[in-house]
């Protein structure tokens, strides 16, 4: 894989040779659209999905946790600063493992690994979605039903309506992303002023705010570990940027300070919206709140503001909140797709892109299948939630992802290039350690190791795509070298 330059010219001349003209990608994204982006994917179904679970593990100090993992996300995102400042191509995490190391395979793995969290991250967006709208026509007397099968059907459909807002273009996806990045904010803002209007009546303890009380029988370091590995899904999304800087207007110059700022955003927003929950939420009743799965900031507008009709419209902001992560995780497969496919390293038919449009038709409809697979598999075939088993596939993905990333960070800095931007020394060391630590079973509850399986089984489908890929490469590589020539875009 070749940087933006040398990259753009040689595998767009070489895909027409295969499947006609491919154009290139249109650069719509400016830094007010980035940020919005960033902040957008940050935000929205992570905090939905985990707050309450990461309370039964802490207690009243569910907001350090979010503190932990805005650090360790951090230390990675210095990593992937440094990487895409100097090779700015839409791979990503591919791209920083094939310079790195040179193995194919192990290329192959990581990208199908973060197209994967994209998709577990989507797919549990949808649970969620269709688990707070069924429940919001339910408040309006509307009484429908409220059971699994009604839930994939709903989260099934809506998968199929992000490919078609996906297909539009990444430039009206991403205006798309601005007005429910906006909604999904005010959300947000609603659950801390509850939170804030009920410590001003005097009527929240708030020194539960220091407490730990854990469900389990950990002690304050491990159970922190798992909350901490729960919160990391509400951390990630930062990374799925990196995957449209073939879209972004001078990405060596604004990544830095834009990224960086979406995280600072989105981590002020999670310690404030846990301090709401703690204090709007009676001690003890935390575990009945949880049960309810993807209903704990509905519980605490509910509890916080009894009578007024907000807990009517909540459930409804709450939709379009997850509706736009999963829109941005969509985006950001579909994107990678077309970036490999154009490198050889997937089939070049998912590089195609519609010639009017130029959106990547091909890698939006596969990675629209599999999350649609992926929905029928765990809702009917796992015994376990599907949030909870989805949202940790994620974070488990993610997390190895990142390691691999900060190990790359750390071998291409004896590459003479150097990019607009550069991380402390010390930085991708820390962010390889701290990620394999929240990989690692320990950071997990026994029940939470079907994400194990769950992930061990995505990448194992990963390595059946990578023969296949090899086997319809054949011909290509007998042409033109195909993996091989890998190496020489860079020429």
């Amino acid at each position: 894989m070749g940087e933006s330059g040398d990259m753009s010219s040689t595998s767009t001349s070489d895909t027409e040779d295969v499947n006609g003209p491919s154009p290139d990608l249109k650069r719509v994204l400016g830094p007010k659209l980035l940020l919005l982006f960033i902040v957008g994917d940050i935000l929205g179904a992570g905090i939905y999905a985990v707050t309450g679970e990461m309370a039964l593990e802490v207690g009243g100090l569910v907001w350090v946790p979010f503190l932990v993992a805005f650090a360790v996300a951090t230390l990675t995102a210095f990593s992937y600063l440094e990487l895409v400042t100097k090779y700015p191509q839409a791979a990503g995490a591919a791209l920083y493992t094939h310079k790195a190391f040179g193995i194919h395979f192990v290329t192959f793995l990581v990208a199908f690994a973060v197209i994967c969290s994209g998709i577990t991250s989507a797919s549990t967006s949808s649970n969620l979605l269709a688990t707070n709208l069924l429940a919001g026509f339910d408040g309006l007397g509307w009484h429908v039903s409220q059971g699994k099968t009604a839930i994939t059907i709903v989260a099934m459909v809506f998968m199929v309506l992000l490919a078609g807002i996906n297909l539009r273009g990444v430039g009206e996806s991403v205006k798309f992303n601005v007005v429910l990045t906006l909604i999904e904010m005010t959300a947000l803002v609603i659950v801390i002023l509850i939170g804030f209007w009920v410590m001003a009546k005097g009527d929240a303890d708030l020194g539960r705010i220091v407490v730990f009380d854990s469900q389990s029988d950990r002690g304050l370091f491990l159970a922190v570990t798992v909350a901490t590995a729960i919160a990391f899904f509400a951390m990630v999304g930062f990374e799925d940027s990196v995957n449209m800087v073939e879209e972004t207007q001078n990405p060596e110059k604004i990544f830095p300070r834009v990224m960086l700022t979406g995280l600072g955003i989105a981590v002020i927003f999670y310690v404030l919206v846990a301090i709401s929950v703690i204090a709007v939420i009676p001690e003890g009743e935390i575990e009945a709140v949880v049960a309810d799965e993807g209903k704990v900031l509905l519980a605490v507008v509910e509890t916080g503001a009894p009578g007024l009709p907000i807990d009517k419209i909540f459930p409804f902001l709450t939709v379009i909140a997850v509706a736009n992560t999963a829109l941005l995780n969509m985006l950001m497969a579909s994107r990678l797709l077309y970036g490999l496919a154009n490198q050889d390293v997937l089939p070049r038919t998912l590089g195609k892109v519609l010639p009017g449009r130029r959106t990547p038709y091909a890698g939006i409809a596969f990675s629209t299948v599999l999350a649609l697979g992926l929905i029928i598999v765990v809702t009917f075939l796992a015994d376990t939630s599907v949030i909870s088993a989805l949202s940790g596939t994620t974070a488990l993905l993610l997390l190895c992802v990142f390691s691999v990333v900060n190990v790359a960070c750390i071998v291409l800095r004896r590459d003479p290039e150097k990019g607009r931007f550069q991380a402390p020394g010390w930085v991708p060391f820390a962010g390889a350690a701290a990620c394999l630590y929240l990989a690692g079973p320990w950071a997990r509850d026994r029940e939470d190791w079907i994400q194990y399986k769950v992930a061990g089984g995505l990448l194992l489908l990963g390595i059946v795509l990578w023969v296949f890929t090899w086997m319809t490469n054949r011909g290509i590589r007998a042409k033109k070298t195909g993996f091989r020539d890998i190496e020489h875009l860079e020429d």
